[in-house]
């Protein structure tokens, strides 16, 4: 009897295994056809696809794939990645299936960050950039270091509360910038960057973001499977060989890293973080050695779109961070009232 259950629980575990198998290969073959597509899809000379034989008999059209195109695509897909899989640690470490990337005041310190430079420093591409990935990891310290003051509650709880205080500081901070700037040229900047959008993306921009992304993501996908230890609680993680506010530390820092870099070019983009590691768990289940690299992939996927959208739709571009939002709370309603979801009374 014994053998028999051992038996039918093994073959299932490799019927999954399979099926799990076959959605990321469809997830990954999904993304390259849509980044070639998106690539020679848009308003040129009117909304179509550019043909190989005009991308070699036409300058401007190879021009215009090559040098715009191309560094905003595999920056939206930069951008899909990253916010992914920083919500799907965020959300496994602590616990909460509502936290997302900006929860540690992250994004509201670029926010703060990019409108103190457009106010006070110029506000040139490289100088909002910089400025905006100092603040996001001011952010991250500041939510830090409250949490070690606070008296009361274990570490996840401390960190959120730091979390919601910093995050509202650096929200006022932002709204005094905004009342202090000049509304007819520096207010409507603040407010272009706080939408988000990839329009002005260059292969500088680009570039200057790779290191710090790639070094967050590599790290995040290399560790991946301790996110399992460390979302069980301290003392557990601790029994099981695990250093639990060092580890934690380690990982949040390396999601935090590649989102500062890409809300420092891309500006505020929502839902991203919160929504694909809801639906990459639908499809792999709550272990993180599959369902982080299946967020990212969804991410990738997700921003992609958005991104064709923004540019296509209308004759003038929508700011990417709308149609985030809009397509992002649509999904997310579409997941809550689903039969997936248990309901208590």
């Amino acid at each position: 009897m014994n053998s028999a259950v051992t038996s039918a629980a093994l073959q299932k575990a490799i019927t999954r295994n399979h099926i799990q198998q076959r959605i990321f290969l469809w997830l990954g073959l999904g993304l390259v056809v849509l980044f070639l597509v998106s690539l020679l899809w848009g308003r040129y000379p009117s909304v179509g696809l550019i043909s190989w034989q005009q991308l070699n008999q036409d300058e401007l059209a190879r021009l215009l794939v090559i040098n715009l195109r191309l560094p905003r695509l595999l920056t939206a897909l930069l951008v899909g990645i990253s916010l992914s899989a920083s919500g799907t640690v965020f959300q496994m470490l602590f616990g909460n299936p509502l936290v997302e990337p900006g929860f540690l005041g992250v994004s509201q310190g670029a926010a703060f960050g990019a409108a103190l430079c457009i106010v006070f420093l110029g506000g040139s591409a490289a100088m909002v950039q910089g400025t905006a990935v100092v603040f996001a990891f001011c952010g991250l310290g500041a939510s830090y270091l409250l949490a070690r003051r606070i008296r009361y509650g274990g570490w996840v709880l401390r960190l959120v509360l730091s979390g919601i205080a910093i995050s509202a500081l650096f929200s006022a901070g932002l709204g005094v910038l905004k009342y202090m700037a000049d509304p007819l040229h520096q207010l409507p900047e603040i407010t272009f960057w706080l939408l988000g959008g990839l329009s002005s993306i260059t292969w500088a921009q680009f570039l200057s973001i790779l290191p710090a992304t790639l070094t967050g993501l590599v790290l995040l996908f290399l560790f991946r499977w301790r996110l399992n230890l460390l979302a069980l609680n301290e003392e557990t993680a601790f029994s099981m060989g695990a250093a639990p506010k060092r580890e934690r530390l380690l990982l949040l820092t390396s999601a935090v890293l590649p989102t500062a870099a890409v809300v420092s070019v891309a500006g505020m983009i929502g839902w991203v973080g919160l929504i694909m590691p809801h639906i990459a768990r639908r499809l792999f289940g709550s272990d993180t050695r599959f369902t982080l690299p299946a967020s990212m992939l969804l991410g990738g996927i997700f921003v992609t779109l958005c991104d064709d959208l923004s540019r296509t739709l209308l004759a003038g571009e929508i700011p990417l961070g709308i149609l985030t939002s809009l397509l992002g709370a649509t999904i997310f309603i579409v997941l809550m009232v689903s039969r997936g979801v248990k309901v208590e009374r």
